[in-house]
């Protein structure tokens, strides 16, 4: 079921050449195609709207459940996902989206994911969105996600978008409560007439929580960008932002960092950083043997690592 397109779509958002060990739900064109549940990790189709729910159950260890959807045609597709991560359990989920459009229509696809982590356990959410095809059809992504961490609770997540989107909204809110712990690393770039915001919103709610927020782009030609991390600090907690930028050409991008403290023994800080490639970062390499080309490529590679 899974053609030669399809399986470059996986290997871009997922990491995947093969289908993957361990639990899996598969969509293609708004349809789930492949599923495989293990004995710790199930997945349910929802009843009353498309989407799954995946069940961690507590105390799982070392598993990992891959949910990639891949678009391979113009098509609006909305899923709703949600997720349930057992007390004590640590678990790789491994989201993205993949589009391929040839045509000269719209491939959209809304993904609104919420979790639940549970008291003592620990997440990790992988989400990539990758763009191909030769079509004059925009390729557009508008990802939702809720996060809610109870005591004691982990959860890092890891967004990425490097290629191919003409257009994306990213909302993101998450809830921390007593000593829950949050670590967000998101990459952007994008090039030509592309745009893409980004909107965080992170809710220190309890005492003992904390988060840090870690947001690197670049933009190229005439792309837009724009950034608005929003911290909330409710009790005593510790939180951190940081959005660094590097704009190229005729690129626009807006930062927008935020911190509000409702209590005393908050402690917030935001940075926000927006430049070019230094001028003796290219000297350096060229000077090794690179050409211009291959210097800026090689900072701009570094600096989204």
């Amino acid at each position: 079921m899974l053609d030669a397109i399809d399986k470059k779509l996986l290997e871009e958002v997922a990491d995947l050449h093969e289908i993957p060990q361990g639990a899996y739900n598969i969509r293609k064109n708004g349809a789930g195609i492949q599923r495989n549940t293990t004995a710790n990790i199930d997945i349910v189709t929802k009843k009353d709207k498309p989407g799954i729910n995946v069940i961690v159950k507590p105390g799982t260890k070392k598993e990992s459940v891959h949910i990639p959807v891949i678009l391979s045609q113009s098509m609006d597709d909305l899923v709703y996902n949600t997720f349930e991560i057992g007390e004590n359990a640590d678990v790789l989920i491994v989201a993205g989206c993949g589009v391929h459009n040839t045509g000269s229509k719209k491939a959209q696809h809304d993904g609104i994911h919420e979790f639940f982590v549970r008291k003592g356990a620990k997440m990790k959410y992988v989400e990539k969105h990758y763009g191909e095809g030769d079509g004059s059809g925009a390729r557009v992504l508008n990802p939702t996600t809720i996060i809610e961490i109870d005591e004691d609770g982990v959860a890092e997540l890891e967004m990425v978008q490097i290629r191919g989107i003409d257009t994306a909204k990213r909302d993101t809110l998450v809830k921390l409560h007593k000593n829950a712990r949050l670590i967000v690393s998101e990459r952007l770039l994008t090039y030509q007439e592309q745009d893409a915001v980004s909107d965080i919103t992170v809710e220190l709610l309890e005492e003992g929580s904390s988060a840090q927020v870690i947001s690197r782009s670049v933009a190229q030609d005439k792309s837009n960008q724009v950034f608005h991390l929003n911290l909330r600090g409710y009790a005593g907690c510790r939180g951190h932002i940081q959005c660094d930028s590097i704009i190229m050409h005729d690129a626009h991008v807006s930062s927008i960092p935020e911190i509000t403290a409702f209590h005393s023994d908050a402690q917030l800080i935001h940075e926000a950083a927006i430049g070019k490639i230094a001028s003796e970062q290219l000297i350096k390499l060229m000077c090794l043997g690179l050409t211009e080309k291959e210097a800026e490529d090689t900072i701009l590679q570094g600096f989204l690592a």
